[in-house]
């Protein structure tokens, strides 16, 4: 067998930028090696990278917890930079991860590989059921050219949810006890991970006839869905379809997380006017009444929606995310509606990096399969702003809380399969705790990146240094005398996206209302406002009427 060094752009830029810091330590950057058998060492570079596997190298495991087999998918970017540090000084330190299959899903490894490592990527996560997957990048037109690719790679999610049959992809809002943030409770989200328009077939065609036949597998004949006429000389005809057949199964992992966190499920579909979609919601009824009405009405989690399941369109339920901060609610909808409405749950609850977003399917013999990444992508500012010498302050949160979700399936998934492994489990959940906890706490001690604490917040490596230290500390039971503070919520302006508000235009908005020039508006005013923008809080007896026809 041969060994080499992952080929990676991002290792090789942080390496030459710490270069004098490297002849010290070696425990900066993570050797991640790649393990390829004789073969493919002697093909071309688009042999399959079969079995990767991510090492420890010059670290003794000895005494360390040995980490249950888990498929960890490398991105590319700042996320991958700082995952880089985040697994040698948070993980490497007490676990063994030689069990962990590595796979390179960089634009450029994806290239020389022709795509076989994102095939190898989806059969390993096939096989082992759970995975932790860093951002990656779906390259433009320019940066194929940019990066020397020898043609353009779609995502990989399209691939993934495919092989790893996925059902739902939940995100969830992500909370630090202590710290207000935009939802005062969770909010739970199951987006369908399949169908819908991001599986379309297209085509620009001009004047003439469509007409769209469906052949049954059984050799019944053919049914015309639908036939109309093109009168424009320009038309794009669009031709997708929403799989039902695991809405069932969407249906009793979504009311059953709902139960878990003691929120109020709500369905979110556009039935009203495109009617196919009523078989989604009459599958999601039909199922909570059979199998979770009952429940749900002891524990009085119906209250606030009539003591029934509850409809609502969806160009309504976006109005109900920005009305009710308050929490404790939970939605599921198609691929689509679900795409948009969980990117304003993150904008209302502060950001991208304070969701969850995870992709929840079955292998062939029902066994959940995992994968947990970030709801955000690469980074690619702060990335560029690191190239060029810069201090950046990347928030890791939705990185390690996907990290934490998919050590904690692994872990899991090998007690489900031999209870001798109960040790490993409790050693690994006990572990993810005090990493969550000590996360949190050095957000609340003021030391957070900048996002949260200002401009004065920690850069990104000093921020990792931080928590490294703090976690050290919990785990050997050192902790503070005294409770860490309660904050309200971070300034917003803290955010690197508030250097995109136009402050002119905001500051006309807001004179319209302060006739005086007091720089203050009163209740009359401020109601104005509210109403204006849609978002003034409503009796819940005026929310149920009548659904919106469109």
């Amino acid at each position: 067998m041969t060994f080499r060094l992952a080929s990676s752009r991002a290792l090789r830029c942080v390496a030459a930028r710490h270069a004098s810091f490297l002849s010290r330590s070696t425990a900066l950057v993570p050797s991640l090696l790649v393990k390829e058998s004789s073969a493919c060492a002697t093909k071309s570079s688009s042999c399959s990278f079969a079995f990767q596997k991510l090492f420890s190298v010059g670290i003794s495991t000895d005494a360390k917890v040995t980490a249950p087999p888990m498929v960890y998918i490398a991105g590319e970017e700042m996320t991958h930079y700082c995952m880089n540090l985040i697994v040698e000084k948070w993980i490497k330190p007490y676990f063994d991860v030689s069990n962990w299959e590595y796979y390179d899903l960089s634009c450029k490894s994806r290239d020389e590989t022709n795509d076989q490592v994102l095939k190898d990527a989806v059969q390993a996560g096939k096989r082992i059921g759970a995975i932790f997957k860093e951002p990656t990048i779906t390259p433009t037109a320019v940066q194929v050219k940019e990066m020397g690719l020898s043609k353009s790679f779609g995502s990989p999610n399209g691939a993934m949810r495919r092989g790893w049959n996925g059902i739902t992809i939940s995100r969830d809002t992500i909370h630090i006890e202590g710290i207000e943030l935009g939802y005062q409770n969770p909010v739970l989200f199951e987006r369908h991970a399949v169908g819908g328009e991001y599986g379309a077939g297209w085509a620009q065609v001009g004047k003439g006839t469509l007409i769209t036949n469906f052949i049954p597998s059984d050799g019944s004949d053919p049914i015309i869905v639908d036939k109309r006429e093109f009168s424009d000389n320009h038309n794009v005809a669009v031709v997708y379809h929403n799989p039902y057949d695991n809405i069932e199964d969407l249906a009793h992992y979504f009311f059953k997380r709902c139960l878990d966190a003691k929120v109020t499920p709500y369905i979110v579909t556009k039935k009203t006017v495109f009617k196919w979609q009523e078989g989604f919601w009459a599958t999601m009824k039909r199922v909570f009444d059979a199998e979770y009405k009952e429940e749900f009405v002891n524990k009085g989690l119906l209250k606030r929606s009539g003591g029934e399941l509850q409809h609502l369109i969806s160009d309504a339920a976006t109005m109900q995310l920005i009305r009710w901060t308050e929490g404790g609610f939970a939605m599921a909808s198609h691929n689509y509606d679900g795409d948009m409405l969980t990117d304003q749950i993150a904008q209302v609850h502060r950001s991208p990096g304070f969701i969850t977003s995870n992709l929840i399917g079955k292998d062939d013999n029902g066994r959940i399969i995992k994968e947990f990444e970030a709801s955000h992508g690469t980074v690619t500012d702060l990335w560029l702003d690191h190239l060029a010498g810069k201090d950046t302050s990347l928030n890791p949160l939705g990185l390690v809380e996907a990290l934490i979700g998919a050590m904690n399936h692994s872990a899991k998934l090998q007690y489900e399969a031999d209870e001798n492994f109960k040790d490993s489990y409790d050693e690994i959940i006990h572990y993810t705790k005090t990493l969550r906890l000590a996360l949190h706490n050095t957000f609340r001690y003021g030391q957070g990146t900048r996002d949260m604490a200002g401009p004065t917040g920690f850069t990104t490596e000093d921020f990792i240094d931080k928590v490294a230290w703090r976690l050290g500390r919990y785990l050997a039971d050192d902790r503070e005398k005294d409770s860490p503070p309660v904050l309200e919520e971070p300034d917003r302006a803290f955010r690197r996206q508030f250097a995109n508000v136009d402050m002119p235009k905001l500051h006309a908005m807001f004179d319209k209302y302060d006739k005086e020039g007091t720089g203050k508006i009163g209740f009359k005013d401020f109601s104005k406002i509210l109403v204006k923008m849609g978002i003034a809080p409503v009796k819940q007896s005026a929310t149920r009427v009548k659904e919106p026809d469109v």
